[in-house]
């Protein structure tokens, strides 16, 4: 998978932000005393690599993992500044609330912190669904050969 490159000043994510206000679920900042009930979270429902990453986003100040709570349930969630700075992902919705807005209002809350913070751009490392962020915020392809930041590393085994 490739990585891919979002600018932060463009008009997309403006058109972004409009896509997203339909959605009912709150996005807010992880708070540290639910670092391991969203940890775990993560690790029952995608990896252990991703649960990992949570940990370290969520220790960051200001913590740099967003949730999305529907109805008290947390259903989705979006890092940034995890495995390397500038960098987006992991993120995940859980299955009962893909297709509803979930995790483009996670991607747009995320980038909307990025720039916040001075960033002019934002790098989805390894990107999974490459033409949901092309047809989100028009990511561009960065031209790279290897796996990135991400070649060589360990990863769980399935049991």
């Amino acid at each position: 998978m490739a990585d891919l490159l979002v600018s932060l000043y463009s008009d997309h994510l403006s058109r972004l932000e409009q896509r997203t206000r339909a959605s009912n679920v709150v996005m807010r900042p992880a708070l540290p005393p639910e670092m391991q009930l969203v940890v775990d979270w993560v690790r029952d429902n995608f990896s252990t690599n991703w649960a990992s990453e949570v940990s370290v986003a969520i220790t960051r100040q200001p913590s740099a993992c967003l949730v999305a709570i529907d109805d008290g349930n947390l259903v989705g969630f979006a890092c940034y500044d995890t495995t390397a700075r500038g960098f987006f992902g992991p993120t995940g919705v859980h299955p009962d609330s893909r297709g509803k807005g979930v995790g483009l209002a996670l991607f747009f809350a995320a980038l909307q912190a990025m720039k916040s913070m001075g960033y002019a751009y934002a790098i989805i490392g390894d990107a999974g669904p490459v033409d949901f962020y092309v047809n989100a915020v028009d990511a561009m392809t960065i031209p790279a050969e290897g796996k990135g930041i991400y070649q060589g590393m360990l990863r769980a085994k399935k049991t």
